[in-house]
Formats: C-alpha cells, sequence, structure tokens
C-alpha cells in the first residue's frame, strides 16, 4: 500500500524505495524485547554475553531453545525470571520455554519458586545447579559401572566382553567417585570464601 497498492504497485519502484535509507523521525526508538528485566544494563551486552554463552552450550550437548533459557536466565543479576519474561527476551512462545524449563529442571539445571509478588512461576539458576548437574550425571555414571561390572560377571571376566565391560566398569566408577570428591570440595571452598578462588597462573 506504501508503494501504489493494488491498483498502481509497480516492482522496480517499490525495489528502489526499499533501498533507501529510512526517514528519520522524532519518534523514540523502540525498547528491545525484553530490556525491562536486564537489570538496567545495555541490553545489546546482555545479549551477546547470553549469544556466546548459549553457543557453547550447545556444543556441549544442551539442545538449543534449553541453552538459550539457561543462558538467559545465568545473564540476570537475580539468576530467575518468569516465563513471560522469558518469552519476552527470547521471543519465542509459552509453549517452547515450557518445553525447556521441564528439561532443565530434570537435568538439575534450574529449579522453580513461586514469585513472592504474584502467583507466577519463577525459574531459578543459583549457584549451586553446576555442583548438582555434576551429582546427577555421577549418579547416572555409577547406575553404569554397575551395570556393566554386573554384565562382566554374568558373562565371565575371562571372556573379551566380560573383560571390557569390567574394564568400563571400574573406569567409570572411579572417575565418578572423583569427580564427586572434587564437586563437594569445591563447592565446599565457594561456600566458605563467598567467591570463587582465583585459578592458578
Amino acid at each position: 500500500m506504501r508503494n501504489g497498492g493494488p491498483t498502481a504497485y509497480d516492482a522496480s519502484d517499490a525495489h528502489q524505495a526499499g533501498k533507501r535509507p529510512p526517514r528519520r523521525g522524532t519518534a523514540p526508538a523502540s525498547r528491545p524485547p525484553g530490556s525491562d528485566d536486564l537489570d538496567g544494563r545495555d541490553p545489546r551486552i546482555v545479549g551477546e554475553v547470553a549469544e556466546r554463552t548459549a553457543e557453547l552450550m550447545i556444543r556441549s550437548g544442551i539442545p538449543p531453545m534449553m541453552a538459550r533459557v539457561l543462558a538467559a536466565l545465568l545473564t540476570t543479576d537475580g539468576g530467575s525470571l518468569t516465563s513471560a519474561e522469558l518469552v519476552r527476551r527470547l521471543q519465542v512462545s509459552p509453549a517452547a520455554i515450557s518445553k525447556a524449563v521441564g528439561y532443565l529442571e530434570n537435568q538439575k539445571l534450574l529449579r522453580r519458586e513461586r514469585d513472592s509478588r504474584s502467583r507466577a512461576e519463577r525459574y531459578v539458576a543459583d549457584e549451586d545447579i553446576w555442583f548438582e548437574a555434576v551429582m546427577a550425571s555421577v549418579r547416572v555414571d555409577l547406575q553404569i559401572a554397575e551395570v556393566c561390572r554386573e554384565g562382566a560377571r554374568r558373562l565371565g571376566g575371562t571372556t573379551p566382553a566380560g573383560a571390557r565391560l569390567e574394564g568400563m566398569g571400574q573406569f567409570l566408577q572411579r572417575v565418578s567417585e572423583d569427580l564427586a570428591r572434587s564437586a563437594e570440595h569445591w563447592r565446599e571452598v565457594y561456600a566458605r570464601d563467598g567467591q570463587p578462588p582465583s585459578p592458578p597462573a
């Protein structure tokens, strides 16, 4: 309609008009989606940090939408957002948020809590999520280790298949136990000191 309407439209003229820069007006620029939830920070910087964080999570195996939701939570000062705030910030449907939240909750990467000011649920990614995620992974790996060692006993430790399963079981058990001890140690250090220790030079 801006280029002649149904009776006078000309494709060439419309194409040329589309190539011209938009006219500058006095109306204020619209705020980026979800900018009210960014704790007063520059939306572009927050978006860049969240996007980079999500990209690395995707490379580690987290599905894209789940990674975007988790990155959005991690880049808020409060570490929590409601479903409506996530919808506004990520410009996706409530159903997509609900599915992502379900996945992340199952992986122990977030928890739910009731918003004290409303009936809405808030999704929280706090300082303990990585410890809980590591411990959840450890529990699964220990179960796999036990299944492998049980399979080795049933197949016979002297058979190639039995020896293979026994080796896998022992490896997973020892690595998982070491990982659990390390996670518990560093959780205590962080809790005692109130901040992460400096990495070695």
